[in-house]
């Protein structure tokens, strides 16, 4: 039964279409800072890192919230952010796997006259 669950789970959040959209521009936005922050020299080269918050928004304001009631200091502990991140970007893929599951469950429904 568990594994059963775990399987649903990881197929919501990671095969279905939206789900792999929403990833692979998570990953291109990665990819973006990454090359941004190592190769660019100018004054704002780590204002890119915003883009990526950005991307995983609104779960990750959740975190850090939560962070700030808990007491941990979210702008210096690079521990928190790096759990933050990856966490609130498969909570959103699997959201975002079960929406469509959900929409695609309502429309596929059809009308049958009554009394056939």
């Amino acid at each position: 039964m568990a594994a059963r669950r775990l399987r649903t789970i990881a197929r919501l959040t990671f095969r279905n279409p939206a789900s792999l959209a929403y990833l692979g521009l998570v990953a291109a936005t990665a990819v973006f800072v990454t090359v941004d922050t190592l190769f660019a020299a100018h004054e704002d080269a780590s204002f890119a890192g915003v883009s990526l918050l950005l991307v995983s928004a609104p779960t990750i304001v959740a975190f850090f919230v939560g962070g700030d009631v808990l007491g941990v200091n979210v702008i210096d502990s690079d521990v928190f952010l790096c759990t933050a991140l990856p966490l609130s970007v498969l909570i959103q893929s699997f959201a975002l796997g079960w929406f469509v599951r959900l929409l695609g469950r309502t429309s596929v429904r059809t009308a049958r006259p009554q009394g056939a």
